[in-house]
């Protein structure tokens, strides 16, 4: 009987190659890659990216930074107040759409988030991708609408960026707590109910979060004072004062951080919970 031949070549090679499929795929790689992947589909889309994202900022700098000011009803350093509670304004609610409006599409009539939740990675993992790249997106719409707030209102009494890296740190804690918003609201909320949601939760979030006004000038009416704290964008807006315009009135800075930290827990821990829930169910 003739023995058999090996060829130690191709011997090695299918060695090579069953080695390869065997083995594991890292977390990180897996991480990345879907981030890649939307950051991807963000670049494509970047001009409507910043429209839906701009828009309503720029039309608040117009009125209430440029054209009020030049009419003279507005006095003293509102510019100063104004500026960081657009900011604030900008890149939170860039992030909560960020995140929400794809996951209430990936979770909607065509489940595109299955998917999603093939990769080899736990559940938790496709949340937190979520939460990164709306961080990511919001910065960008910070860091975009500074110098036209800039540009539109001129120079700015007490603006400084002298405290950089106070900037990045509130910046990265408020794009946080709203992608976290958004991925909480986007697996509570169906499609047909996104109106319904902006009309009664972020239209008075927006009105009532100290983004147009400081807090500290809501002395006047103590009550107010003190039931907006529940609005997490009140945090955002006061820790963008007290990092960009420090001279100006505006909420202690340790607690607009510790606020923003106390949030991002609570509410990243609710919506991976009921991330997880939807997600197996």
């Amino acid at each position: 009987m003739t023995a058999a031949r090996h060829d130690p070549v191709t011997d090695d090679s299918v060695s090579a190659r069953q080695t390869s499929v065997d083995r594991p795929v890292s977390t990180a790689r897996v991480f990345f890659a879907l981030l890649r992947r939307d950051l991807v589909v963000s670049r494509r889309e970047l001009p409507f990216f910043l429209v839906r994202t701009t828009v309503q900022p720029l039309l608040f700098l117009v009125v209430f930074g440029y054209l009020l000011p030049k009419m003279g009803f507005t006095r003293g350093n509102y510019q100063s107040a104004l500026l960081p509670g657009i900011l604030g304004v900008s890149l939170s609610m860039s992030s909560f759409q960020a995140v929400t409006f794809p996951m209430v599409m990936d979770f909607g009539r065509t489940n595109e988030i299955e998917d999603r939740l093939l990769a080899p990675v736990p559940v938790e993992y496709v949340a937190l991708e979520k939460i990164v790249n709306g961080v990511f997106q919001g910065t960008i719409a910070g860091l975009v609408i500074l110098p036209i707030a800039r540009l539109l209102m001129g120079p700015i009494d007490g603006l400084t960026f002298a405290h950089v890296g106070t900037i990045l740190l509130v910046t990265l804690l408020g794009t946080a707590v709203f992608s976290a918003i958004g991925l909480l609201l986007g697996v509570l909320v169906e499609a047909q109910q996104i109106g319904f949601m902006f009309s009664l939760v972020i239209a008075p979030m927006l009105f009532f979060g100290c983004a147009y006004y400081p807090w500290v000038g809501l002395h006047v009416v103590p009550w107010m004072q003190y039931l907006v704290l529940i609005n997490p964008l009140v945090y955002v807006s006061e820790g963008m004062r007290g990092a960009l315009t420090p001279s100006i009135p505006h909420m202690p800075l340790i607690w607009s951080i510790a606020a923003q930290l106390l949030l991002l827990a609570v509410i990243l821990t609710a919506a991976l919970n009921r991330f997880k829930r939807r997600a197996i169910a």
